[in-house]
Order: C-alpha cells, then structure tokens, then sequence
C-alpha cells in the first residue's frame, strides 16, 4: 500500500548514454529502477530472500551498470559489516532477473558513509573488469564480469580486523574508485583510475594519502598529494573534458558534517571551488556532486549536508554554471518541496541538464527545470516504499480504516485507502511507533505506544474516533520510560482499558486512559544478553475481553527459557501460566522471531510461532497441540509470523491461518484454511521482500494480508 518513500535512498544512478534508465539503491530497502512510462520506481529486489537469513542482501552498498550494454547491471549488496561477507548480484535484464556471487569481503549498506561512492565500477573499455572498494579489505579487482576477485595488493594488503572495524564506526575504507576516460568499447583496459581512500583504511594501511592513482590498471599505484588530508572523499566525477570535481569532507555522513571543500583537479592542480566552515553554531558539509558538460560552461551541481531547514540564506543544492566560478542556490526558499539534511548523493540528469535529482532521509527529490530562477522541486517516491514497520494491526470488519501501522522513523499511521499516503496519526513527528492496539467491540479507540526519535521521550496516545484527533496518556506504565525499543506490545480491552508492556518491563494494565496505571503480576524478564532486548506479547481475546494472553519467548536461542503463555481472566490485571504451554517444550527465541494471535471469531482460540514451530489452543491456553509442518532449515525459522483473517467461503474453520515459516524446507507465507491441517504456500519465489517482519491479516476480505519487507515498507495481498 502507499506511504511513499519513507527511507534512506543512499544512491542514484543513471546509465551515461540510455535516456530515462536510472537506479536507486537503499540502506535497508533494496534497490529501484525508473519507469519513464509510468513515472514512478519499479522495485527489482523483491525476489531476494530466503526468509530473514537473506534479508541482509536488502542492504544495497553500490550499483554500477555497463555503458556498453544498458541492460547488464551489478549490484553489491549487505547490510553491515560485522555480518557475514556481501554479495554482488548481476543481472543481464535491467534487474528483473538476478544471479548472484559471493564477495570475499564484507559490505555495509546500512553502516555510516553509506552514500558514498559509487565504490563499483566497470571498466568503460573492457567490462569485464570491475574494481570494488571495500570498506575493510582494501581495492578489489575482477576480470571476469565479477565471477571472481582478488584484492589489489599493489595498493595495499592490510584487512581490517573486527576491533579496527568497530572504532572506524563500521569501516569507511576505499569509498570511491573512478576510471579517467572519455572512451568506451575499446577493448583494451582503461589504465588511469583512482581510488579514493577514507581516514581509517589510510591509517590501518599505512598510506600516506586520501587519493591514489594508477596509471597502468591499478599494478602499481602513486598517492597524490592533496589539498587537504584527514577527511573523507565521498563523491569524485569527472566531467567531458577530463577534468574531475572532487568533494572533500570531515564527517562520514549520513547528513556529514564540515568543514566541507569542493575542488577542481585536473591531474596535476587542485582549485577550490567552494567551501563550508563550521561557524556560528552552523556545521555544513558536503555530499554530492554531480557535473554536465565540460570546459569553462560546465554545470555542477553540489549538495550541502547537514543543513536542515527551509530558511532564507539557506543551502542545501548549490548549482554553478561555469566550473564552479559563481553559485547560486536553486533549492532552498523555492516552490515546491524541499528536503534538505542528508543531500548525500546529487545527480544532474545525463540526457537533461534542467532534470536534477538528489537523496534525502525521506526518499528521492527532483527538479526538471533546474535553470529557471526559481526551480520547483517535488518528491520522486512513487513506488519507493522503505518505511519499517513493527507491527500491525487490523480491525473487525466494519471499521473506518484498514490497519494500523506501527513505523520506524514516521510513527503510527492509521490507514483508510491502500491506494493512498495516509493522513492520519499522533502528529509526533520524527519518531518510532513500536504497537497499536482498538477495543475490538468499538474499534474507533486506538492505543499506541512510540517514542519521539529527538528526545528519546516515550509516548502513549490514543484516540478515541479513529485517529481523526489524537491526546497522549497522561502517564506512562512502569518501565516505558526506560525503554522505548519495539519488543513489547498494547492489548486493548474496552475502551479506556489496556494493558501496555513496555519492553524489558512488566506490563501493566488502566482502568482510566492512562490516568494511571497499576503493575500485573507477570513475572520480571531475565537480561539475556547486553543490548538483546525481550519482552511480553499480548493479545486480547475478541470474543470475550476479560481474556488476555501473555507470551514470553525466553529472550533468545541460548536463554535455557522455554516460551511460556500467560492467561488472565480479569481483563489483563493478573495472569497465571498456562501449564499446558510449559509441558509442551515451546523453544525459546528472540521476540523477533516469534509471534501469537487469537482468531476473532472464537473465544480460547490461541496461536503461537515459537521461531520453529507452531502451536494452537482451543481452549485458552490449557491445551496445546503443535503442528508438524513446519520446522526450521538452513537457519531460518520454521515459524516467526502468525496472522489470522477472514475465512474462506465454506471453510471448515472460521478463520484462514497465515503463517511465515519452512515447511519441507522451502521459506514463504503458508495459509491454512482448514485450521492448521493443511498448508499451501501462499507468496513465491518473486515476493520474497528480503524477509518478512511483521503480518497482519485482513478481517474483511479473504486473502488479503498485510507484510513489511526487510525496509520495502508495507505490502498487501489480493
């Protein structure tokens, strides 16, 4: 369904002589390709995945593509590196089929300095060789299409270790490698090119400078002394006329901060063209850079980072039209939108010098009359959906919205249309919502639980009337103001009655909206590791509120907790164990990975994913019965989402089961329409997401769930 954009957009990359073909890669969402015919972005990630295992590929580090064939295009991808070692996909259809290889060294598209780069090229003359830069293992080549790599050992040996990569804040490494031609096709190999070298590679490696240059296809390599040192390089262009436009600055980003230089450099002279010091309390830097044209009428345009706001004198894209002589600043205080802060990456359009682009936390902003006095911007997110969500919820067929959506970085939304941004929520601003929950005999109360990002201040709030108007709790339950992350939940009773648990915390329940709140009697959650955060799963039965249901799943795989039900009688004031939960050896697990649902239409029918297998109760919990189709494989869990919705019409049981897990060793979404005893996959192998992390399903129309990818925002069946 439609938020748009939502996310981080770290890249934007255009093929140098095909018109209109332009890619976008995200921090966490995967990556996007332009549909002229459409004007909006078709994702070309979605197939990547088995299950959570794989959602670390949904970190795209750099794109590069073939300016001899535009339909051949490589993607390097992983999230962080303190995982496993990255991946570089290929594909020779524009992305929507992929192969892929696995890299010799680790790739953080979610870590600091993730827009910098591209770190990927190929060799304009000879494309079968690539160079990569890594952020911890030095200059990578390939001279097979990427098939195979060896690290560059002329330029240096030196891997950084795991505590070097720790201290450098995810390793910054080799951020830019760039060829100096003007020629394609040749045949033979491009032999000057450059490396650009990031603060802590230079000092784990021993180099003496931030740029190094080679001069016979990188067998040997000369450092070249620049103006300034210590700071990071994040973008190096070169424009027709073989001159490159350098950007230099102090912080890595995302949004760095200054000092920020842009240079000119022609190989042997360096001149400054622009320059941003901190001073009266402003601490600009620079990003992107992007150039068209050449000689004494080239066109640069610059992004200023860390420069938030929309005010007059701002800046946040500065445009030179003659090499960078003079500027003018063609964003700020114009018409339209702005999206100033993190303009990391800037690019101006190969086949169109007024179409101008750039990133932003939010997404991708456009101007296509860049030359005007007053350019007029406007957001290009149609088909980007990068919000993470962290729950959902749906109500009782007949309500005046569709779900609930509990987000990451954009709050709670409650949604009314699919085809539509939604309108409604808390008016909180820059924050995380965390778990939404209505009285399910009068859906219009919601509660729901967040923080506000700025501040680390949590917040309750609840409406009354659908989320048309929002008020916060006048108090907040024992532990939620300690701890604002997601692993926790809201069950909602009746109108004004709740139960809230916080994570790492007891629940605890309101008789008065939040005037004030009284500690259940559940018991307090053992740490499991430093930072690995636990909590309580609750659920109000919908047929009879005064029940509500507790599970603890034991914090984590190494915990020696078993997953455990609790059962209240008294609309969530005081519980006691479900015996039949302990006898039945439920595995313990992380929150993430875990789950419990209730089918609306039948009192005492309980679910629970434990992480590898399912289990249900019929009647309240004091019996349970665990199903055999599913079990965990290639280390992926055998169960972490369970959804219940509307039957099928006939169906044996009065609810479809939808479940994400392994059954026979494949990873998708299952259903169940005849109450667990058979199982079909529901999704396939093209709508994988990287992963799903939440699901709801909708109790209106059979079929229909609600998912979130890994960062590909929230995505709906029909």
């Amino acid at each position: 369904m439609k938020f748009g954009g939502g996310g981080y957009v770290t890249g934007l990359v255009f093929h140098p002589t095909t018109a209109n073909l332009l890619y976008a890669r995200t921090d966490i969402g995967g990556a996007y390709r332009w549909n002229a015919a459409t004007s909006s972005w078709t994702p070309i990630t979605d197939g990547l995945g088995f299950g959570a295992a794989e959602s670390r590929f949904h970190g795209i580090e750099s794109i590069a593509v073939d300016p001899n064939d535009d339909r051949l295009v490589y993607m390097a991808t992983g999230m962080y590196t303190f995982e496993d070692n990255g991946r570089l996909y290929i594909s020779s259809d524009r992305g929507d089929t992929w192969t892929h290889v696995d890299l010799p060294f680790k790739l953080g598209g979610n870590n600091p300095g993730r827009a910098m780069g591209e770190r990927l090229v190929v060799d304009p003359n000879k494309p079968s060789t690539l160079f990569y830069g890594s952020r911890t293992a030095g200059l990578w080549k390939s001279t097979d299409s990427g098939q195979t790599w060896a690290q560059v050992t002329s330029l240096s040996t030196a891997k950084m270790s795991s505590d070097q990569i720790g201290a450098a804040g995810g390793g910054m490494g080799i951020g830019v490698v760039v060829y100096d031609t003007g020629t394609k096709g040749s045949g033979s190999a491009t032999q000057t090119l450059y490396a650009a070298i990031s603060p802590d590679y230079v000092n784990v490696a021993g180099l003496s400078s931030n740029l190094y240059k080679s001069t016979n296809g990188g067998s040997s390599w000369t450092a070249v002394t620049t103006p300034v040192s210590g700071y990071h390089i994040p973008h190096m262009v070169r424009a027709g006329d073989g001159v490159f436009y350098v950007v230099f600055t102090k912080d890595a980003g995302p949004g760095a901060g200054g000092p920020g230089r842009l240079y000119k450099f022609d190989g042997t002279t360096w001149t400054l063209l622009k320059s941003e010091d901190p001073g009266n309390g402003i601490n600009f830097g620079l990003g992107g850079v992007s150039v068209y044209g050449s000689g004494a009428t080239t066109r640069i345009a610059l992004g200023v980072t860390n420069s938030w706001g929309n005010w007059n004198g701002q800046q946040i894209v500065q445009l030179s039209d003659d090499a960078g002589k003079t500027w003018r600043e063609i964003e700020a205080q114009t018409p339209g939108e702005t999206a100033s802060g993190w303009v990391d990456d800037v690019e101006i359009d190969p086949s169109d010098r007024d179409h101008i682009l750039h990133v932003h936390g939010g997404g991708v902003i456009e101007t296509k009359n860049a030359s005007s006095a007053t350019p007029t911007w406007k957001g290009s997110v149609s088909g980007i959906e990068e919000i993470a969500a962290q729950a959902i919820v749906t109500p009782p067929a007949g309500a005046t919205y569709k779900f609930i959506n509990s987000s990451g970085d954009v709050g709670t939304w409650v949604h009314t249309d699919l085809a539509t941004t939604p309108t409604l929520n808390p008016g909180l601003g820059w924050s995380n919502g965390n778990a939404a929950d209505m009285a399910w005999a009068d859906p219009l109360y919601i509660a729901a639980a967040g923080v506000i990002n700025s501040n680390g201040v949590a917040v309750g709030s609840w409406s009354g009337d659908g989320g048309k108007t929002w008020a916060s709790f006048a108090s907040l339950p024992a532990g939620a103001k300690e701890n604002t992350g997601s692993q926790g939940g809201i069950a909602v009773t009746s109108r004004n009655n709740l139960v809230w648990a916080p994570a790492n915390s007891v629940p605890s329940y309101t008789i008065n909206n939040g005037a004030s709140w009284t500690a259940t009697n559940l018991p307090a959650l053992p740490v499991v590791g430093q930072g690995w955060g636990r909590g309580y799963r609750l659920a109000a039965d919908r047929k009879n509120p005064n029940k509500v249901y507790a599970y603890d799943s034991g914090g984590a795989t190494w915990s020696g907790s078993p997953g455990k039900v609790y059962v209240s009688t008294d609309g969530g004031h005081s519980f006691s164990l479900s015996a039949g939960s302990a006898a039945t050896g439920m595995a313990p697990d992380a929150f993430w990975t875990t789950a419990m649902a209730v089918n609306p239409n039948a009192e005492g029918d309980l679910w629970v994913a434990d992480g590898n297998a399912v289990y249900h109760s019929v009647d309240s919990g004091a019996s349970w019965t665990k199903l055999t189709a599913f079990a965990s494989a290639n280390g992926v869990s055998g169960a972490s989402l369970i959804a219940l919705g509307k039957a099928a019409p006939g169906a044996s049981y009065s609810a479809a089961v939808y479940v994400v897990g392994v059954v026979k060793g494949v990873w998708g979404v299952y259903r169940s329409d005849d109450g667990g005893a058979t199982w079909t996959r529901f999704n396939d192998d093209a709508h994988q997401f990287g992963g799903i992390g939440v699901m709801a399903a909708d109790q209106s129309v059979y079929g229909r769930i609600y998912v979130s990818g890994t960062g590909r925002g929230l995505l709906y069946s029909n």
